[in-house]
């Protein structure tokens, strides 16, 4: 039984399954809201990701410090959810050659370098959209059935 700490139902559905592949410069957030917009799936997420960058423009945490990270970086970790193609809230980690790790949230020209392996994962009958939640001031998640 699903715990639910919000005290409104808990909306589930089947679980659908996208493998695409992205290739040398391709900008990544653009690329995936796009697709899940032409496929028409409006509770979208990633799955998992391997591949690497040559560009990445993050907020850094808590903060509104943007950085640009530019030369080849190994995508170490990508999570989000897209919004039915309207748009998305994603994380990534990612490693250059010494092995060190950056990591933030995604502001957009995520450059593919070679390339990007994407499994995006999508639920049946709910629908994912963004509103501006006061209490954060930010456009946050919001989960319906359509």
């Amino acid at each position: 039984m699903a715990v639910n700490t919000t005290n409104k139902p808990v909306i589930s559905g089947s679980l659908q399954c996208f493998p695409l592949r992205l290739h040398p410069g391709q900008d990544i957030q653009a690329s995936l809201v796009e697709f899940t917009r032409s496929n028409n799936l409006p509770s979208a997420f990633i799955l998992t990701c391997v591949g690497s960058v040559t560009k990445a423009r993050l907020r850094m945490a808590c903060g509104q410090e943007i950085r640009v990270f530019e030369g080849c970086r190994e995508i170490v970790s990508i999570v989000g959810t897209i919004s039915g193609g309207q748009g998305s809230h994603m994380h990534i980690s990612l490693s250059d050659v010494n092995g060190d790790v950056i990591g933030g949230h995604v502001m957009g020209d995520l450059i593919v370098h070679t390339t990007a392996e994407v499994m995006i994962g999508h639920i049946e009958g709910v629908k994912f959209t963004r509103s501006i939640d006061e209490a954060t001031g930010y456009d946050e998640l919001c989960v319906e059935k359509p």
